[in-house]
C-alpha cells in the first residue's frame, strides 16, 4: 500500500468532492503562474520605459502621460492661480499614471484571492476526506494503520495542494506590489519634473515676427 502512496494514485482513490477540490486547486495554481509571468512582462516593459524616460530617450507609454499634461497645461482659465494650474497639470499627470500602473496589474488581485482562498479550499477537500474515511473505517470495523492511512493521506494531499498554490501567490503578490509601487514613485517624479517644463512661460516671439514683416 505504501507504494501506492504516490500523487496520482492519491488522486485516483480520492472520492468525487476531493477530486473536484483538488482540481479546482491545480487549475488555481497553474493560473497563479500565468498571471505571475504576465506580470512580470508588464513590469518590464514598464520599466525599461521608466529607464528611457529618466535617461532623456522618448518611450511610448510615458509620452502619453506627458501628453495628458500637455493638453490639460493647454488650457487657460480666468483667475487661475499659477499654483492652481500646476496642480491641475500635475493631477491630470497622476492619473495617467494610475491608469498606467493598473493597466500593467493584469490580474494581480487574483493572486491575492488564490493566497487567501487556497488553503481554507484545501482544508475544506481534507476535512471531507477525513470525514469519508472514518465513515469507511467504522463500516469495516477495521482501525488498523494499514487502513486508515490511504484514506487520510488522499485527503491530506488536498491540504497539500492548496498550500502549493497558495504559497506561490503569497510570494508573488507581495513581490509585485513591491515593484508596481517603486515604478509608481519613479513615474510620479518624472511627473513633476515635466510638470515643471510644460508650465515654463514661453518666450514672447512676436517681436520676432513682426521684425520679419
Amino acid at each position: 500500500m505504501h507504494a501506492d502512496l504516490n500523487p496520482l494514485s492519491l488522486f485516483w482513490m480520492a472520492g468525487p468532492v476531493v477530486k473536484a477540490v483538488m482540481l479546482m486547486l491545480l487549475a488555481a495554481s497553474l493560473w497563479c503562474w500565468i498571471i505571475v509571468a504576465e506580470c512580470l512582462f508588464a513590469t518590464r516593459r514598464l520599466r525599461q520605459a521608466v529607464g528611457a524616460a529618466e535617461a532623456g530617450r522618448s518611450s511610448r507609454i510615458i509620452e502619453a502621460i506627458f501628453d495628458g499634461g500637455a493638453r490639460e497645461a493647454a488650457l487657460h482659465y480666468p483667475d487661475e492661480a499659477v499654483g492652481a494650474r500646476r496642480e491641475r497639470v500635475v493631477g491630470a499627470m497622476r492619473r495617467r499614471v494610475q491608469e498606467t500602473i493598473e493597466a500593467a496589474h493584469g490580474g494581480l488581485a487574483n493572486l491575492a484571492v488564490i493566497a487567501s482562498v487556497g488553503p481554507f479550499l484545501g482544508l475544506f477537500g481534507t476535512v471531507w476526506g477525513i470525514m469519508t474515511s472514518f465513515i469507511g473505517i467504522a463500516g469495516s470495523q477495521d482501525t488498523s494503520l494499514a487502513t486508515v492511512a490511504p484514506g487520510i493521506a488522499e485527503a491530506l494531499a488536498a491540504t497539500a495542494i492548496g498550500l502549493a498554490a497558495a504559497i506561490p501567490a503569497a510570494f508573488g503578490y507581495n513581490q509585485l506590489v513591491g515593484v508596481y509601487g517603486r515604478l509608481g514613485k519613479r513615474l510620479v517624479r518624472l511627473v513633476e519634473d515635466d510638470a515643471a517644463r510644460v508650465l515654463r512661460p514661453q518666450p514672447d516671439m512676436s517681436h520676432v515676427t513682426e521684425g520679419a514683416r
